[in-house]
């Protein structure tokens, strides 16, 4: 997959963690509140995000495997994780966390998930969990995970999947055909073959219908504002270098949408929920 700097992933942590659904959050958390431990694999880590946001939805006592193809952002994840835990301990290549009341073991594993998905989810987990990641994979790919979780029997939650809905402040005549092109620029090989896109949701839903699940799904746009200058900034040149490579819209017309400052943004994103019945 292509890589993801830590700067970037800093940058919209603050965005992703309050754009998660609550409700489909409080599913999550009402599934394993009887369990007195649970063990979580989450692919794709990057810095730890996904652990950080979702610790406080499951049991006291947590073992994580943290996934990730990028080592140097393994070696992020460790140190962020013992910066944000109440203490931290390193047990060989793990690392034992207080966070609050939870007790949080965690490991690192360097894989190729493209390469070997078995390898890469290892043993059977209670939970795989993802965010932000299988708008970025093909339908090859997310029909083999689908089906490397249901032989597992492990519970699928990922999160900030995007969905294509987007709208820009202020507005600009070009803003359609820019979003467009950038979906165009999404829907390329990003590591996992010709990748999904904007109807990742949508195909998740129906691969783990197919695998005997029950699955929810609910909105989780990121809705930026002033208080998020730097990343709409990060966000309007990302489009603008995606759609640059695309060709599809007249440079003057492209030039003009990114001359502007935007003072607000709503990206379109989808939480997923499945569930073994």
């Amino acid at each position: 997959m292509s890589g993801f700097s830590s700067a970037w992933l800093s940058l919209r942590e603050a965005a992703d963690h309050r754009s998660r659904n609550a409700a489909l959050a409080e599913a999550l958390a009402g599934h394993f509140n009887l369990r007195d431990s649970v063990t979580i694999t989450d692919i794709g880590c990057g810095t730890g995000s996904n652990l950080r946001a979702t610790a406080a939805l499951l049991p006291a006592r947590q073992s994580w495997t943290l996934v990730d193809y990028d080592p140097a952002l393994l070696s992020t994840a460790k140190d962020e994780l013992g910066n944000w835990a109440d203490e931290a301990r390193i047990e060989g290549e793990d690392l034992q966390l207080i966070k609050g009341l939870a007790k949080i073991q965690v490991s690192f594993r360097k894989a190729d998930l493209a390469a070997d998905l078995d390898a890469g989810l290892g043993a059977p987990s209670d939970l795989i969990t993802a965010a932000a990641f299988f708008d970025l994979a093909s339908k090859a790919f997310i029909r083999e995970f689908a089906q490397a979780v249901a032989a597992r029997r492990a519970v699928f939650y990922t999160v900030l999947t995007y969905n294509g809905r987007c709208s820009w402040q202020p507005r600009h005549p070009a803003d359609n055909a820019v979003t467009a092109a950038f979906q165009r620029h999404q829907m390329t090989d990003k590591g996992f073959g010709i990748s999904v896109g904007p109807t990742a949701p949508l195909y998740l839903s129906d691969q783990f219908k197919l695998a005997d699940y029950s699955v929810q799904e609910a909105d989780s746009p990121w809705i930026l504002g002033p208080r998020d200058e730097m990343l709409l900034a990060e966000v309007q040149a990302g489009h603008l270098k995606a759609v640059s490579e695309v060709g599809a819209v007249e440079p003057s017309a492209l030039d003009s949408w990114a001359s502007r400052k935007l003072t607000g943004a709503v990206i379109g994103h989808t939480d997923t929920l499945a569930i073994p019945t």
